[in-house]
């Protein structure tokens, strides 16, 4: 005899900061949902970075979690410092933090195990996979995992990230690589093992231009430092360098540096352990889609877009307890709350994807420098 397929109310596609923001905000309103990740468990790899809170989207969504007060105690004191130079290795803009501007930074792994403490156990079913997605009528969904485990639910959220399974089920769109690659790397203790660099970076958040070219990097709670190193480059740049080896990664990198201030250099040549590489993608800007009856997307999955507004994972939270408030406020009626919620979703989403893609033009601009002297100097401050 057969086993029954197992059947959800919610299944949420995804255990990142959007679809744990959904959850714990759901879990508030007394309303369950099962968590599905394709991870191993909450621990299977490096969460890694640091983030910056922005009091209108991403602190809203933790109030709306109640979670704001212990958001509180993991904030990395001193971390919206900020440094802006140029090649030479000239300081053009620092900034102390001063904890008034309203975008306390946090590492990205403590925030998420906040979430995830916040929610009952079973919640998250760790190791699913999601291969495919399909719709049975009357709103409710089928999704099959590579284990060959099935299950159905009533309302189906896509909070996949960047290559979601879950949103070809309301659009055909595929995020497009932006032509910005990124070389990710740490350099561990470093007041201890890289002092020179540490001094380089500052206590917060640091940024680096030049010659559509830079450097973009975060001191982390534990005190190492995080650095993205940026280029303007063919998508198949990175597939030219061997990065299963970090020395002949490390000096292919750093081939693109030359005549750079020795001290910024060292940002690559000095790193510890593998470089990472990363294309960075994202989705038409105004990406949005016809209602479909029991699905809906959220975070990455809904407006990837580049890290240049820095709104990415505050977005993914709003949507999450935007979402979790909607299904609340109407119950029985989820078409209801999915239309008010996709309403505001779209036209929030398409002003941030635009500020990300345009501070792009600017920053990877032949005058990217000079443009964020000008904007640090006289305009609003943050990234």
């Amino acid at each position: 005899m057969a086993t029954p397929t197992p059947h959800h109310a919610i299944a949420i596609i995804g255990a990142g900061l959007g679809g744990l923001s959904l959850a714990r905000v759901l879990h508030r309103h007394g309303i369950e949902a099962a968590v599905f990740d394709l991870e191993s468990s909450r621990r299977a790899r490096q969460q890694g970075g640091m983030l910056d809170i922005h009091e209108e989207n991403g602190q809203k969504a933790l109030l709306a979690a109640d979670l704001h007060d212990d958001f509180r105690k993991i904030i990395h004191e001193g971390g919206q410092a900020m440094r802006l130079l140029g090649p030479d290795g000239t300081v053009h803009v620092c900034e102390e933090d001063e904890g008034d501007k309203g975008r306390p930074e946090v590492d990205r792994g403590d925030l998420r195990e906040l979430l995830l403490n916040s929610l009952p156990d079973g919640t998250i079913r760790w190791g699913s996979k999601v291969t495919g997605a399909w719709p049975l009528g009357d709103g409710r969904h089928e999704v099959k995992f590579s284990d060959g485990f099935r299950i159905t639910t009533d309302l189906l959220v896509g909070a996949d990230g960047a290559w979601s399974r879950i949103r070809p089920l309301v659009s055909d769109a595929k995020p497009a690589y932006t032509g910005i690659s990124f070389v990710e790397s740490d350099l561990l203790d470093a007041d201890t093992r890289h002092p020179s660099s540490a001094a380089v970076i500052g206590g917060g958040f640091f940024i680096c231009l030049g010659d559509e070219r830079g450097f973009i990097a975060h001191r982390e709670t534990d005190g190492s430092l995080h650095v993205y190193t940026a280029l303007k480059a063919d998508e198949a740049w990175l597939d030219t360098i061997d990065f299963t080896d970090p020395a002949v990664g490390r000096a292919a990198v750093l081939t693109y540096f030359e005549g750079w201030d020795e001290g910024l250099r060292g940002l690559i040549a000095d790193a510890d352990g593998p470089l990472t590489p990363r294309r960075i993608h994202a989705l038409p800007v105004g990406h949005r889609w016809d209602r479909v009856p029991g699905v809906t997307l959220l975070g990455d999955a809904a407006h990837l877009m580049s890290p240049f507004a820095g709104e990415g994972a505050n977005l993914a939270m709003f949507d999450g307890a935007e979402l979790g408030q909607a299904i609340a406020a109407h119950p029985g009626d989820t078409e209801t709350a999915l239309a008010a919620y996709e309403d505001a979703l779209f036209p929030r989403s398409e002003a941030s994807a635009a500020d990300s893609a345009s501070n792009l033009e600017t920053m990877f601009g032949e005058d990217g420098l000079e443009q964020m002297i000008g904007f640090f100097t006289s305009g609003p401050t943050g990234a």
